[in-house]
């Protein structure tokens, strides 16, 4: 009888595992796509993706789209997602230094996190300078193509950096290939340094600027980024970093972290 209950129990849980992994392969996908298309993409047996995609149906959580059987993110997971911002200081206040950062460099501005083992653009407010750059919200990119990677992956060791970062990943956009200790020793001048920039890997012409925002433990949870015009970004580097420190430093201080504090703390 309890074999029978662990069984149940096991059964449901792989399910919500499975109802879950098409959900997160819609919103990468970011294309409705039939239940046949989906699990064969993901791998899984047609009849369970069918049981789930109606259940998920009949919940809010998807909608049909297109009118032809075609499924993608539903309604309810908008106002998931909007009861999730409310009350997530993070993310408002991220929301208003993004704001407050492009109208003061005019340059677009960006809050970075990591999405498993990829990094990607959360939140994006654009300057108001008529040369624009935009990078789609929510898609993942591999992590050493970017400056904010740097500081992401930074409270992991060098072993767990290797494990963490998939090896295809250090190949860049242009086809080079990034040695991973090169990558590592970029970690952890960035630790040293509070910041890293450099000039894009993935947008030809811009330079980027990275700097944390750490929680409690001084753990990096995101970033707050700056991309600019590549001249205009080594002109200005100073300034825009001046302001990125200072707005990343006030919310790093309402989510409990105080470097000083830790300072003292630590044993030398």
């Amino acid at each position: 009888m309890a074999e029978a209950g662990v069984d149940t129990v096991s059964r449901r849980t792989r399910g919500l595992d499975r109802a879950f992994e098409i959900l997160e392969f819609l919103r990468v996908k970011r294309q409705p796509m039939r239940p046949n298309e989906i699990a064969a993409e993901i791998g899984a047996p047609r009849s369970s993706v069918y049981e789930l995609v109606n259940l998920l149906l009949s919940h809010g959580m998807l909608d049909y789209q297109q009118g032809d059987g075609r499924v993608f993110l539903g309604r309810r997971l908008y106002f998931l997602g909007t009861a999730y911002a409310e009350q997530f200081d993070l993310m408002r206040e991220c929301e208003r230094m993004l704001g407050h950062l492009a109208e003061e460099t005019r340059e677009t501005a960006q809050m970075c996190l990591l999405e498993g083992n990829k990094y990607t653009v959360a939140m994006m407010r654009e300057g108001i300078r008529p040369f624009r750059i935009s990078s789609n919200v929510g898609e993942l990119v591999p992590i050493p193509w970017t400056a904010s990677g740097r500081l992401l992956v930074s409270h992991l060791s060098d072993q767990e950096i290797l494990e963490f970062i998939p090896p295809d990943d250090f190949v860049l956009p242009d086809g080079r290939r990034l040695d991973p200790a090169d990558f590592i020793n970029q970690v952890r001048g960035a630790v040293r340094d509070g910041y890293f920039t450099f000039n894009s890997e993935v947008e030809n012409f811009t330079h980027c600027f990275a700097v944390p925002i750490h929680q409690a433990d001084g753990i990096c949870i995101a970033t707050l980024c700056l991309v600019a015009p590549r001249e205009d970004g080594l002109r200005n580097r100073r300034a825009y970093l001046d302001s990125l420190l200072s707005a990343a430093n006030e919310i790093s201080e309402k989510l409990g972290y105080h470097p000083l504090e830790r300072a003292i703390a630590s044993p030398i």
